[in-house]
């Protein structure tokens, strides 16, 4: 079971540092995007740019990576919990990933299994979404503030939803309590804690295949490396992802992470040089609405993150307005990307010779946004 934190009193809203970029690290396995294309219905999500939003940054070029459809799902999770199911499953049967129709190859022996997690919504439907595919049961904690279409479309994949009337971290808790002892549960969180490292870890190497498609995406429009990428930041494990794709390779863009006013811990955790968590509040941002990072995540954060920003749930709305002129629907996680960017401006210092990419993580159907 997670552990309690401190909570901290740091609150700012901005932090940026040098040298972050300088930071290198092992890429992540190669077999997951050839893991990915072998599920049922895999495309590439689009990658769309958009000329007026760049003209508005005062930057060269700006992409936004939709992930408002993802294999069935209308948010990014499902790439995470997918790997993270199956390697979990595999690592509990004593056999290998299979390479080709990994649904079909499971489905047989994950019935004999529980899955079990805590969410704000779209990772918990993205496990629910594996237990159906799989054939297996789901229970799904979920703390307050998660919206009501995000609770009727756990349900609606088949899973037992468990309201938790507390924040995420209790939820967090109350799904490893369930999971402790069964021999028929696997725990597949999202954040990490001391003790539970590698379903979470595992989780993350399922987050790469966006970053993959994002480069061959940006080869095919002739953009080259972006300059700045901004993550949507919850616990961190996307964060996580961004960083290990970029100080693995060849790019090296900044790394923007963007949270709610709500709920700014990895803001906070920077600023503070260590490991916080603060007292979470109401946003309409529930993906992100998390008061402890992943202890996981946290080092490669530290590392190699160049800024973190806050933003509140109205620069959200506005934001989610502009997407959806651009034709793309974004919910409040997905629009933060972009309210970040407008947020960090100064700061991110963008002239004519940078590419911006936003990472819009859910559709409006994933949660929709505030009026």
């Amino acid at each position: 079971m997670p552990p309690a934190a401190a909570v901290s009193t740091v609150r700012t809203s901005w932090f940026s540092r040098p040298a972050a970029r300088e930071w290198r690290c092992p890429p992540a396995p190669r077999d997951v995007a050839a893991f990915h294309a072998a599920l049922p219905g895999y495309a590439p999500t689009p990658l769309v740019e958009a000329p007026a939003l760049a003209a508005g940054l005062g930057a060269g070029r700006v992409f936004v990576k939709d992930e408002s459809a993802r294999l069935g799902l209308p948010a990014f999770k499902i790439l995470g919990a997918s790997w993270g199911v199956c390697r979990a499953l595999c690592d509990r049967l004593g056999v290998p990933v299979p390479v080709s129709d990994p649904i079909g190859a499971l489905r047989s022996r994950a019935g004999a299994f529980r899955l079990v997690t805590a969410t704000d919504g779209n990772h918990g439907r993205a496990v629910a979404a594996m237990a159906r595919m799989l054939g297996t049961r789901a229970d799904v904690f979920v703390p307050d503030g998660v919206h009501p279409a995000a609770l009727a479309a756990i349900e609606d994949e088949g899973a037992r939803v468990v309201r938790v009337a507390a924040p995420y971290d209790e939820a967090v808790c109350r799904a490893a309590e369930s999971a402790g002892g069964d021999a028929s549960a696997l725990l597949v969180q999202d954040t990490a804690w001391p003790g539970y490292e590698r379903v979470p870890r595992w989780i993350v190497e399922g987050y790469s295949t966006l970053f993959t498609e994002i480069d061959a995406q940006l080869r095919a429009a002739g953009a080259g490396s972006p300059g700045v990428v901004a993550v949507p930041v919850g616990v961190g494990s996307l964060a996580q992802a961004a960083v290990v794709h970029y100080r693995s390779g060849a790019s090296a863009p900044k790394l923007l992470a963007v949270e709610p006013d709500a709920a700014p811990c990895v803001l906070a955790s920077l600023a503070a040089g260590r490991l916080v968590s603060v007292q979470a509040g109401a946003t309409a941002m529930a993906g992100l609405n998390c008061a402890t990072p992943s202890s996981a995540a946290w080092p490669y954060l530290r590392a190699g993150v160049d800024a973190a920003v806050s933003v509140a749930d109205a620069d959200v709305a506005g934001a989610a307005r502009e997407l959806a002129a651009l034709g793309v629907s974004a919910g409040p996680c997905g629009a933060a990307a972009l309210a970040g960017v407008r947020a960090a401006l100064p700061g991110l210092g963008l002239g004519p010779a940078d590419t911006v990419v936003l990472l819009s993580t859910e559709g409006a159907a994933a949660n929709p946004p505030p009026a």
